[in-house]
């Protein structure tokens, strides 16, 4: 308590002599400055004395000292226990006097809790305030809050509000904003749903997959909903000349797929009037079809003649040409198919105007078609039709059974006229790709297997089938499983042999 008490008659005498001279400066730049004594924290005292060390001068070289501001007072409590007198506190307190018209501040009075070891204890004394203060957003007044930033973060200097702000709506519009838009902010707006109303084209490009998509799986009621979701009352009539214009790029078998689609859309998609502006479009745009698929005149013939049959528009669309405006030379010809068509009493063979599909035909029915290929080529010896023929069979996992037949046919008609025409047929087929190598392959084992049963109607079947492997082995068409396998039949032996002309058993039966 004597220490205590010395400390604040030497503090108060310094103030008192330094109070006029200079009374603005504050108490922590006279203590940073020397004009005030601060009590050593970091020793203890010696010779029986406590020594009061100064800190040293801090500044910008100017007068040796730092021009701070005035700080508010900071309070600042640490825990200590003392072994003489019992307290354990220590408290930092500033406070402000006026002498002469002037601000005289007073130095913090510190309590000490125990010298009984001549030491203070760590932690206690005044400590002048870090400049990480300055900047601190918590606020100064600790008696109040919890410390926490100000304004949630939202205020200070250099910041742009509370985080995630951004995101919200402004309330206020400031009209003298640059960006402000009169006609956006207008609050007097009604809105209304407008749809758009798509082109001819974009339905086309629409419509497209949809019909491609229906070759794949053939479900009519698919194509149907997909029809409703995209399609617009003044687009009704494009269904048929889209469907007619996709058909005509592709096989038979899709086009009977078009013509089933075209009746089953009639009546719930669209109308007879639709099917017959759509047939319209497509007897005006022949000139221009005709150029990538020249039988297009004949094609539309068969589809108009079909939805006839299928009662989807009346027959008089194509037995009165006159009612036609702008009428060219290939509608015409269209019309005229559809009308010759239509001429037979019973219209029940309108069900297969575009045949069979491939798949879905009997065996027995592509063999016969097969056969009568084979007769016709050999009758015409034209190629390019014979390849035409088997494409529009389509069939390609069944022309093994073409090889087969032209080889039987080969080996029954005992000419080698027919040995030159048949190889080169099956030359051409190989070097197109129309049968591949495993269906050339295919169809002469086939041959090979029944040759027991071909040599009963034919005797010499061996030896032609023997020339005419040669004859094909030479043109480079066979593979060496084919020439490896061909079957040959045992030699007659003669009497002069000794065997009696007989040809002797495997094995021999045992006798009694």
């Amino acid at each position: 308590m004597e220490l205590e008490s010395n400390i604040n008659q030497k503090a108060n005498g310094d103030v008192a002599s330094n109070g006029g001279s200079d009374s603005k400066e504050s108490s922590v730049e006279r203590e940073l400055n020397g004009e005030i004594e601060a009590v050593e924290l970091n020793g203890g005292p010696s010779n029986g004395h406590n020594h009061i060390k100064k800190p040293l001068p801090v500044g910008d070289g100017h007068d040796g000292r730092i021009k701070r501001k005035a700080k508010r007072l900071i309070q600042r409590q640490n825990s200590g226990s003392g072994s003489g007198s019992g307290t354990s506190a220590t408290s930092l307190t500033n406070g402000a006097a006026t002498a002469g018209g002037g601000i005289v501040p007073s130095i913090a009075s510190t309590t000490v809790s125990s010298l009984a070891n001549g030491m203070l204890p760590s932690g206690t004394g005044y400590v002048v305030p870090h400049r990480r203060w300055k900047n601190s957003r918590r606020s100064r007044n600790l008696t109040r809050g919890r410390g926490l930033p100000k304004k949630g973060g939202a205020g200070g200097k250099g910041v742009w509000g509370l985080p995630g702000s951004e995101a919200l709506a402004e309330v206020y519009e400031d009209e003298n904003d640059p960006n402000y838009d009169s006609e956006v902010n207008d609050r007097n707006v009604e809105l209304r749903e407008v749809i758009t109303e798509i082109t001819p084209e974009e339905f086309f490009k629409l419509a497209e997959p949809i019909v491609l998509e229906y070759y794949e799986h053939g479900d009519t009621h698919e194509v149907a909903v997909s029809f409703d979701e995209i399609l617009q009352s003044p687009l009704r009539e494009y269904i048929t000349s889209i469907l007619v214009e996709i058909a005509m790029d592709h096989k038979d078998s899709q086009r009977e797929m078009t013509s089933v689609l075209i009746s089953d859309l009639y009546g719930r998609v669209i109308t007879g009037k639709d099917i017959e502006k759509g047939f319209n479009m497509v007897l005006a745009n022949l000139p221009d079809l005709i150029l990538d698929t020249p039988e297009a005149p004949v094609m539309l013939g068969n589809f108009m003649a079909r939805a006839i049959a299928d009662d989807c528009m009346p027959p008089k669309f194509v037995s009165r040409p006159e009612e036609h405006q702008q009428m060219n030379e290939y509608a015409e010809q269209a019309l005229r198919r559809a009308d010759a068509l239509l001429h037979k009493q019973v219209w029940a063979h309108l069900d297969n105007v575009w045949g069979m599909g491939g798949p879905l035909r009997p065996v027995k029915t592509i063999t016969k078609q097969m056969t009568l290929l084979l007769k016709e080529y050999l009758s015409s010896r034209d190629v390019a039709e014979a390849q035409r023929c088997l494409r529009a069979l389509e069939v390609p996992h069944y022309h093994h059974e073409l090889v087969y037949e032209a080889v039987v046919m080969t080996l029954e008609s005992l000419s080698q006229t027919t040995e030159e025409a048949m190889c080169e047929l099956l030359k051409s087929l190989d070097l197109t790709c129309l049968v591949l190598p495993a269906g050339m392959e295919q169809g002469f084992m086939r041959v090979f297997d029944d040759m027991a049963d071909i040599v009963l109607d034919v005797p010499l079947a061996y030896i032609i089938l023997d020339r005419f492997v040669e004859r094909c082995n030479r043109a480079g068409f066979l593979t060496d499983k084919i020439i490896n396998n061909v079957p040959s039949r045992g030699r007659k032996r003669f009497v002069s042999e000794g065997d009696g002309g007989h040809v002797k058993p495997a094995t021999l039966p045992m006798r009694d």
